[in-house]
């Protein structure tokens, strides 16, 4: 069994002053980078938690993990399968459920991928694929909740 290694840095930019003096008095702004990668991706909490709605928060990261970890294998799939991709797009929607103390956790998460591809007779296998991707996504895998697919392929 291979194992694989990650990581990623945090960095908090919201002390407006006077730290975490009060739960009000700072931003939730952050950065999140990676050894080697050019930019940053600027994130923050929900709004619904005090975040700025203009940045990225975890759970819309955590969506789009699962969204191209599928899309990934997929047309990694659909190459090896002969079925060539033209165009790819997802709409992945989660539903977290907020706890009475405050923690949550994912209920559900439905990605909606629109495939379109070169031969309309390979149609039904293209979504067929959509399967195997789901059972191989690595994240995916490591959710304790269903990851459902709504897909659509066109020729």
């Amino acid at each position: 069994m291979k194992t694989h290694f990650y990581k990623t840095q945090i960095k908090w930019i919201g002390n407006c002053g006077t730290g975490t003096s009060d739960y009000k008095s700072y931003s939730r702004d952050h950065e999140i980078l990676a050894d080697g990668k050019t930019d940053f991706i600027p994130a923050s909490s929900d709004p619904s938690f005090r975040g700025d709605p203009s940045r990225y928060n975890p759970e819309e990261l955590f969506l789009a993990s699962l969204s191209s970890c599928h899309m990934l294998w997929y047309l990694h799939l659909c190459a090896v399968n002969g079925i060539a991709v033209l165009d790819y797009s997802d709409s992945a929607e989660g539903t977290m459920q907020e706890n009475s103390d405050g923690s949550g956790q994912f209920s559900a998460v439905t990605l909606q991928p629109k495939v379109r591809i070169s031969d309309l007779t390979l149609i039904k296998k293209a979504l067929a694929l959509h399967h195997e991707a789901n059972q191989k996504c690595f994240i995916a895998n490591s959710c304790n909740f269903p990851v459902s697919h709504q897909p659509e392929v066109t020729a």
